[in-house]
């Protein structure tokens, strides 16, 4: 599974959604292995058996991710390391961390 956060999202959601999203905390699942491989990350889902990998914006994503931040303090902090518009990188991330909680690899509370 290769993401980007510079990818068109094609999701909608309201507004009293995102601000409810953006206050939940995410964290690596227990059932995870990660690791860095040169820039990019290589993620392990321990019960299935399946291997996911993320493009060098997807890692950065997982390394904030992996400090057990609210979304929207990750979001900030990749707002800080790359040009993307606000909008578009908070739909990119909820799309991301949608995808990887789905496959079982984040936790989000």
């Amino acid at each position: 599974m290769h993401h980007a956060l510079t990818k068109t999202a094609t999701l909608c959601y309201p507004s009293c959604y995102m601000e409810t999203i953006l206050d939940a905390v995410v964290c690596p699942s227990k059932d995870q292995v990660s690791c860095d491989l040169e820039g990019e990350a290589a993620i392990l889902n321990l019960k299935a058996g399946l291997y996911y990998g993320l493009d060098a914006v997807g890692a950065s994503a997982w390394r904030l991710a992996r400090k057990k931040l609210s979304i929207r303090q990750v979001r900030d902090a990749l707002l800080e390391e790359y040009e993307v518009s606000p909008r578009v990188c908070e739909k990119d991330l909820i799309a991301l961390l949608k995808e990887l909680e789905r496959h079982g690899l984040v936790e989000i509370s």
